[in-house]
């Protein structure tokens, strides 16, 4: 049996300083079968001449600044490989991530994709994962999450360095929104958790790289505004796509309940750039009701936990 190529798509922008040690990470998989497609989002530094030290051993598509979703949807475009996925120019993969997540996506042939934990704080020296942060604790160490919509709808997981995609899933799915100016990594998962269960790997095998106050996620928490209308934009998207759609009702409900503390968020986002006194303060408060009510959900019988199973039999899961 023929290993699946896959392609994995690396978008990145001024990253010169680093750019060369993450496409090495890449070469040092165990996986073999891979081809890397790069693409330069209008670098102004000396990003070209890194890429142009690695010839023929990787594609480079550049092209003007536009943004990680358009970078990736270009580099997804080009890609060759029936698996995708995708790495920040500033993180790093442990050698054998690519070799089981391929494995898995194998044995499960109902899998959409294969999601893996991260290794988070390294150099704090203080260590946590990306799923300590979401929440998610599978009871096994690695097989299918069969109930991913109802997990996300309710808090965010980092998705895009973790991820390897069936690229047809990808495609149905119509790849990350370009509409969107934050918040495309939480969109996408969303709407590829309604095509179907997801593999998992609890054991973290990615190294997370510590953003730069320069950095577009750094970027994002300081457009308060915007990453909220975001948000409010993303749920309303999903509830307008499950609506009236049968098998979806335990997702709806969660939908419309975050849907509601995202409009309040907004609104507080909004009142805490207000001139009056009063208003920020009001905005302060909302945040701090915010809190109260999703760690009061998150101790309540109705907050969702990860559901996993070792086996790949559909018919014996009853979904």
């Amino acid at each position: 049996m023929i290993d699946p190529l896959v392609s994995v798509v690396i978008p990145t922008y001024n990253r010169a300083a680093v750019i060369t040690r993450t496409i090495e990470n890449i070469f040092a998989q165990t996986y073999s079968n891979v081809e890397l497609i790069v693409v330069d989002d209008g670098s102004t530094d000396d990003t070209q001449a890194k890429l142009s030290g690695f010839a023929d051993r990787i594609r480079i598509i550049t092209q003007s600044n536009s943004g990680p979703a358009v970078a990736r949807n270009r580099g997804a475009a080009a890609a060759r490989g029936e698996i995708i996925a995708f790495q920040d120019s500033d993180d790093l993969w442990r050698p054998t991530k690519l070799t089981r997540q391929v494995a898995l996506l194998s044995k499960y042939n109902i899998a959409t994709c294969c999601l893996c934990n991260i290794l988070m704080g390294v150099s704090s020296g203080k260590e946590w994962t990306s799923f300590d942060d979401s929440l998610i604790h599978p009871i096994h160490s690695e097989g299918l999450w069969l109930n991913v919509s109802e997990v996300l709808a309710t808090r965010f997981v980092l998705f895009n360095q973790t991820v390897a995609i069936r690229r047809k899933v990808f495609e149905k799915v119509g790849g990350f929104r370009e509409d969107l100016r934050y918040l495309e990594d939480y969109d996408l998962p969303l709407r590829l958790s309604l095509e179907g269960p997801w593999a998992f790997i609890q054991e973290p095998l990615i190294i997370y790289g510590e953003s730069s106050p320069e950095s577009f996620s750094q970027q994002a928490l300081r457009d308060t505004i915007v990453l909220r209308e975001c948000a409010v934009r993303i749920f309303e998207s999903l509830l307008t796509m499950v609506d009236g759609k049968v098998g979806h009702a335990s997702f709806r409900r969660l939908l419309t309940h975050r849907l509601r503390l995202l409009r309040m968020l907004r609104t507080a986002a909004k009142l805490k750039e207000a001139n009056s006194w009063g208003a920020r303060v009001t905005g302060q408060a909302l945040i701090g009701l915010d809190h109260y009510l999703r760690a009061a959900f998150r101790r309540s019988p109705w907050f969702p936990w990860p559901i996993t199973t070792p086996y790949d039999d559909i018919g014996a899961l009853h979904l």
